[in-house]
């Protein structure tokens, strides 16, 4: 079974046991979170789409812990005015485990 979750304004297709890094949520390490915004479910050839997000549908998922990426450079500069800026960023992120899926009301195969 896998389902398409929406968090931190990105999408993420994920299964039982996947390991993940989505924007950083305000959980502590070992929480246990739901991603109430479950926008299909499917297993095999079946999938449930949702309108925007299949009702009832969760995912539940265990908080691994929280870090920073790799550092990202961004250099502005004007020509012919002597502008230059140089900066850094570091975008947090938090580390998921999925537990479990659970498909919502109306099931996997559209009852």
């Amino acid at each position: 079974m896998y389902a398409i979750i929406e968090t931190g304004g990105k999408q993420y297709r994920v299964r039982e046991g996947d390991d993940l890094r989505v924007e950083r949520l305000r959980a502590e390490q070992g929480d246990e979170v739901r991603f109430e915004r479950v926008l299909a479910v499917g297993e095999g050839r079946s999938l449930v789409v949702g309108a925007p997000t299949v009702p009832g549908a969760r995912v539940v998922a265990r908080v691994l812990g929280h870090g920073r990426a790799k550092k990202v450079r961004v250099f502005k500069y004007k020509p012919k005015v002597n502008y230059r800026r140089r900066y850094g960023h570091r975008q947090p992120y938090t580390r998921v485990r999925v537990e479990r899926i659970e498909p919502g009301d109306r099931g996997l195969h559209g009852e």
